[in-house]
């Protein structure tokens, strides 16, 4: 069987489940308005442009996990995939996802967004292998930092590679589906890298690679 991953934020889904959490928190008065909604903002330009420095964004961001209870947290969430998720799935990227499936592919979607935010999204585009940033618990409650590497830029290449060690995978006849120039480490590392409505810096090194370029976007 061959690997197909997935990217998800503005790849599978239009938009950053990241973000849009960000401002559903807000919304709830779960933060501050102005401070957090700047600060979500100023984070989400500087990872688009390839510049973020995830550990300090990461002290922000899973921070609201941790002042409130895993029961809050799950009524959140429900209402956060109905409200900001669900509108947002792309019909094109469900056929893609079902294309591989009936080929026989192994599914993996690799996201340098939490595992608290997109396991119920993997589940929802029914892709049971995620590579995520995992949120630290303990005694049942996240601390509001973060366990293990992140998958983020290389990051996502050394969760990858551990994952298939637990697995006798290799990356044989593999394939990554992305729009962000952060991936470009994992994308280099795979057999066929496919840009997903890219962003300008992704769609410059796609040219000069000669990689294919899609839009999963109506």
């Amino acid at each position: 069987m061959s690997l197909a991953i997935f990217d998800l934020d503005n790849t599978l889904i239009a938009g950053d489940s990241d973000h849009a959490w960000g401002e559903f928190l807000v919304e709830q008065g779960a933060v501050d308005a102005n401070v957090y909604r700047e600060a979500n903002e100023r984070y989400y330009q500087l990872y688009q442009s390839g510049e973020l420095d995830i550990h300090e964004y990461l002290a922000f961001s899973l921070k609201p996990l941790s002042e409130n209870s895993p029961e809050q947290l799950a009524a959140w969430h429900q209402q956060f995939m109905a409200a900001k998720i669900e509108p947002i799935i792309l019909p094109r990227a469900e056929e893609l996802l079902a294309r591989h499936r009936a080929r026989g592919d192994t599914l993996l979607i690799i996201t340098a967004t939490n595992r608290f935010i997109t396991a119920p999204i993997a589940d929802r585009l029914g892709v049971d292998e995620l590579i995520a940033i995992e949120p630290e618990i303990v005694n049942g409650r996240y601390t509001g930092r973060v366990s293990g590497v992140p998958s983020f830029q290389a990051g996502k290449v050394t969760r990858l590679e551990a994952w298939l060690a637990e697995r006798d995978h290799t990356l044989d006849g593999s394939t990554f589906y992305s729009d962000s120039i952060n991936d470009l480490p994992l994308l280099e590392r795979v057999d066929t890298a496919i840009a997903v409505d890219p962003d300008g810096q992704l769609r410059a090194a796609a040219d000069a690679r000669d990689w294919r370029i899609i839009s999963l976007r109506d």
